[in-house]
């Protein structure tokens, strides 16, 4: 399957690379996967705005040689995981759990789910236990010459999640997974990989903080491989709540055989910078894709999305709507592209992205595409970039209702269709809580 946005991403910009060695290599003796990717990691360096796919995040700032990989024996203030993050988003409790902290990771599982054979466990241990399972997904979709950071994550990932659900088990509880970072110059490489086999289904939530109000520096690279096999069905919440200074870069792609099905939702509420690559491959006859996102930037956060809908089969159906509001001097980008390749007839693919700015200094750039091969599809898109309407406002001031109180509403309002796809309480109720604690100031 040719991979369509590896060419514009390997581009050398110059001498600016990470100091990491291949030692660091978990399992490094028999890591053949890793390996290569270290080789591709050696000699790629940051792209720079010359490349399309980064023409909008310019990363002359990035330290990139300051970050090490933490070990034991780096000394770390870390505050206790807030409450709000432990708390189930989706359901009054989950069927397993995945805290992972710089220092510890722990795992609990419902019996009734682990007997059913179902694999949710930590990629140290999915390595070592589960290597037959792990190596159906490590590395199969996320190509480590995308990018310096996906060959980073390829290569030097030293924690993550790995999920496997056997043929036909239907997982009814949701399975969550936390990751907790801090420290400064600390660099947290992780992966993410869910393999479900034929008419599985699962829902899974995971999101990755730290403290909101540190100073320190952090970088955190992961990439994301998911495979819903025939008939399977995936629900994936993915959240960052990352703090102010952390430099955050994934790459994220799915493939969606024949009649399976993937709800995801993306939200993004913290870090420094983020450039994420979030990609729907549709290679089986009748899959379908939703990718809802959401995110509120202030101080002058930079937040970066590149999506791809990829019609690689007919019947397919791909539906994404990412929704945005931006204060201070902060700055959101989303480029998407729906592709349709030239068998995938009766293909129906769209995408929309909805910008609202709440600062003179702030800035949206929206740009969607389409590249249609195939000639009887249905295909739209659209995008906005517009201020808060001052007819609102009025009409909630005429009411009583103070002007920041009524701005908070009238932004409410405009999260809404995006708050209608996600069937999560939680994950609304954290939303509107991050809304609130941004304009208030």
């Amino acid at each position: 399957m040719t991979n369509l946005k590896l060419s514009p991403t390997i581009r050398q910009t110059g001498p600016k690379s990470f100091h990491f060695s291949e030692s660091q290599i978990l399992n490094n003796a028999e890591n053949k996967v890793r390996k290569t990717a270290f080789d591709v990691l050696n000699k790629t360096t940051l792209p720079d705005t010359s490349v399309e796919a980064w023409r909008r995040t310019d990363l002359k700032s990035f330290p990139i040689d300051s970050f090490k990989i933490f070990t034991t024996l780096d000394e770390i203030a870390l505050p206790q995981i807030p409450k709000e993050i432990l708390e189930p988003m989706v359901d009054d409790k989950f069927g397993g759990q995945i805290i992972t902290t710089p220092f510890s990771t722990t795992i609990a599982l419902d019996e009734d789910i682990k007997n059913s054979g179902v694999i949710f466990t930590d990629i140290k241990t999915a390595e070592t236990k589960y290597p037959d399972q792990l190596k159906k997904i490590l590395g199969t979709l996320v190509n480590p010459e995308e990018s310096i950071f996906a060959a980073l994550s390829a290569s030097l990932a030293q924690t993550g999640v790995f999920i496997y659900v056997p043929k036909n088990v239907k997982v009814e509880k949701p399975l969550h997974s936390i990751f907790w970072a801090g420290g400064n110059g600390l660099a947290f490489i992780s992966n993410i990989l869910v393999y479900l086999e034929e008419n599985a289904s699962l829902t899974f939530v995971h999101e990755s903080a730290s403290p909101k109000e540190s100073e320190d520096q952090i970088l955190s690279s992961n990439n994301i491989e998911i495979n819903l096999s025939k008939g399977a069905q995936l629900r994936f919440v993915e959240l960052q709540s990352w703090g102010k200074n952390v430099w955050n870069f994934s790459h994220e792609r799915s493939r969606v055989e024949e009649g399976a099905n993937l709800d995801w939702i993306i939200g993004s509420l913290g870090s420094r910078l983020t450039k994420n690559f979030s990609d729907i491959d549709l290679v089986g006859v009748g899959a379908t894709g939703r990718m809802s996102g959401f995110y509120i930037t202030d101080n002058n956060q930079h937040i970066d999305h590149d999506t791809q809908q990829n019609h690689f089969a007919g019947k397919t159906t791909s539906d994404l709507l990412f929704k945005g509001a931006l204060l201070d001097h902060s700055r959101s980008v989303w480029q998407g592209m729906i592709y349709v390749a030239p068998d995938a007839q009766q293909s129906d693919g769209y995408q929309a992205n909805r910008n609202l700015i709440l600062s003179e200094h702030a800035r949206a750039d929206s740009i969607p595409g389409l590249e249609i091969l195939a000639d009887d599809v249905r295909c739209t898109h659209g995008a906005t970039v517009g201020k808060l309407e001052a007819e609102p406002i009025f009409y909630l001031k005429s009411r009583g209702i103070p002007q920041a109180e009524a701005e908070k509403l009238v932004v409410e309002g405009f999260f809404d269709p995006i708050m209608q796809r996600i069937p999560f309480q939680g994950v609304r109720d954290r939303f509107k809580e991050a809304i609130i604690n941004k304009m208030t100031k």
